[in-house]
């Protein structure tokens, strides 16, 4: 038993599920790592507001802060305690090196913050995000938003929940491009074919119209935003910043158990979206997902949409 609020405790439709231990692992951790966060973010711009330590990756745009490592520590050091046999993928432990391939084996793969530039300068819009995989594919995911206070989980067949409630993307049945709300990441391209490739995706998009369009700086809360209808489609890899394997294992689940499509931008074919691919498109139904691919790779049928 727990003492959290009963909205961040395990849905009942959750409670018997066959990853019930790593999930009540994850759910704990996403919590307290999330905890960890809140004191920077409520004090930046003020008179208390401290210096955050940065370490830089590829360029400037692409740090980790000191709460990136610490919470990969915490969450690394509870499940090597609790499941000494998995294996773990975490994003600050990889750095730039190469991400190793996902086994076969029970295997976790983290993001200790999803979102840093908006974590560092105390933009609400960033999260905790742990998945699990089982034989090579996820099967449950947990996102925790701290400044927010959302709580996401999915698990294999048995949901997705939004601090205890089901979501679902059934009402969302007819949605299509012109009236949706579309979101996209610049990323860390800065390669003057990659800018010009991502710059004309949207240009494509606001001609063929739409709702409006967002970039909201957390690619985790993107598809976790999808998965409760928030946002309509959200894509990514036009350029080089298509996303990682943390930034889609938990939010994976979450998305196919609302109901939602999740696919590779460039090779919609395959039945099951690998979260190694360098492209990803998804929305809360085929139909708006067929659209804006349509339109962002500059498709000659999109003059028939």
């Amino acid at each position: 038993m727990t003492d959290r609020p009963a909205m961040f405790c395990i849905p009942k439709g959750l409670v018997c599920c066959p990853y019930e231990k790593e999930l009540e692992l994850a759910v704990t951790m996403a919590i307290k790592a999330g905890g960890n966060m809140v004191d920077h973010m409520e004090s930046v711009g003020t008179e208390s507001a401290s210096e955050l330590a940065l370490s830089t990756k590829q360029n400037e745009s692409d740090f980790a802060t000191a709460i990136d490592v610490k919470n990969e520590d915490l969450i690394v050091s509870q499940i090597k305690s609790q499941f000494p046999s998995h294996c773990i993928i975490g994003e600050e432990t990889i750095g730039t090196g190469d991400i190793p391939p996902l086994a076969l084996e029970p295997t976790w793969i983290l993001d200790p913050i999803d979102g840093t530039t908006n974590f560092a300068s105390g933009l609400p819009l960033s999260c905790v995000s742990i998945g699990y995989c089982q034989l090579g594919r996820p099967v449950m995911g947990v996102a925790y938003a701290p400044i927010t206070r959302e709580l996401y989980i999915g698990v294999e067949g048995l949901g997705a929940y939004r601090n205890g409630v089901r979501i679902s993307s059934k009402s969302s049945k007819d949605k299509t491009l012109s009236n949706a709300v579309v979101c996209f990441e610049f990323g860390y391209a800065r390669s003057d074919e990659g800018i010009q490739n991502m710059v004309q995706a949207v240009q494509r998009i606001l001609q063929h119209g739409c709702r409006t369009t967002r970039s909201l700086g957390s690619g985790v809360l993107d598809l976790c935003y999808v998965a409760s209808g928030r946002i309509d489609v959200v894509y990514t890899g036009i350029a080089e910043e298509g996303w990682k394997p943390w930034d889609y294992c938990a939010a994976t689940i979450i998305l196919q158990e609302a109901g939602c499509t999740i696919q590779s931008l460039h090779n919609p074919s395959k039945t099951f979206f690998d979260i190694y691919s360098p492209s990803m498109i998804c929305g809360v139904n085929p139909t708006v997902v067929k659209q804006c691919r349509q339109v962002v790779l500059n498709n000659k049928s999109t003059q028939s949409i």
